[in-house]
């Protein structure tokens, strides 16, 4: 009976990112997207006409805040969905998710100093942690790129039956990652509707994804215990632990924590690279 269970939730998710991956739910995101945008910039118009309503301390750049924070989610439920795929991948995922984060706190900021600037010292040291955020951001951006042209994907099982055993672990992992996903936000929107004020549960998310990488690489050892891919892929878990600090880091160490986690990835994936190949000529009988 358990055996049943697992196989239909197997082909539950199997089923959903075959909808995730169509070009039907990719326009739904979108509209998505920009409705959500549209009601930000509405509750900015109602904010500048003094109507009282819940969101009235919400800034200029709400609307942008909004959409950004929208386009988070279905980015998260794009890296729950990758994970099966390719663990490297759903890595690279994760920096994507934190180069949107650093501009969206970049967009949040810009919007308390709309209007008449006064270009003092004082005010430079508070343009700060925006400047911060923007160039972290970019940085992320291209360590992110790097890494993805970096990647080899190269399978750590012996035949197709542990491949499609592993895959289906990674599948059922998923899974409940995207159904406490779900839950998180539905208990974020409850108490937003109690207290009128959104508090974002990425923190105990990012938390959970630790414990899931750690389990994908305990659980890798069934088919592997070389050392390279077992620090790889360790490596990749402490990254996911550095990314977890920078969402409730200060300004300038949220970004300095991102870049130490992008090259230290991009750094093992470089060496990872090197050492295989070397490896691999070693291993090759000379004629």
């Amino acid at each position: 009976m358990i055996h049943n269970f697992f196989e239909w939730q197997i082909r539950v998710f199997d089923r959903l990112d075959e909808l995730w991956e169509s070009p039907r739910v990719s326009k739904m995101i979108s509209n998505l997207v920009v409705a959500f945008f549209v009601l930000g910039l509405l509750v900015g118009f109602v904010n500048y006409l003094d109507i009282p309503n819940p969101l009235e301390e919400a800034s200029a750049f709400f609307a942008i805040e909004l959409a950004f924070t929208v386009l988070l989610v279905f980015e998260i439920l794009g890296l729950i969905f990758l994970i099966p795929r390719s663990v490297a991948d759903s890595v690279g995922k994760q920096f994507e998710i934190i180069s949107l984060l650093l501009l969206r706190d970049a967009f949040k900021e810009f919007g308390h100093y709309l209007g008449e600037i006064n270009w003092s010292l004082d005010f430079l040291w508070e343009m700060g942690p925006i400047v911060s955020d923007a160039f972290g951001a970019i940085v992320v951006f291209l360590i992110t790129g790097l890494f993805y042209s970096a990647q080899r994907h190269i399978r750590i099982t012996a035949n197709y039956e542990e491949q499609t055993g592993f895959v289906n672990i990674k599948k059922m992992i998923s899974s409940y990652l995207a159904v406490v996903f779900l839950a998180l936000g539905l208990y974020d929107l409850f108490t937003a509707y109690q207290t009128n004020h959104f508090t974002y549960s990425l923190e105990l998310f990012y938390t959970l994804l630790i414990f899931a990488d750690v389990f994908i690489l305990l659980f890798s050892l069934r088919y592997t215990t070389k050392y390279l891919n077992l620090f790889r892929y360790s490596s990749f878990a402490l990254a996911t632990i550095f990314l977890r600090l920078t969402l409730s880091a200060p300004p300038y160490f949220n970004v300095l924590l991102a870049i130490i986690a992008g090259l230290m990835v991009l750094g093992v994936t470089y060496i990872y690279n090197a050492m295989l190949g070397k490896s691999k000529k070693v291993s090759t009988p000379k004629k």
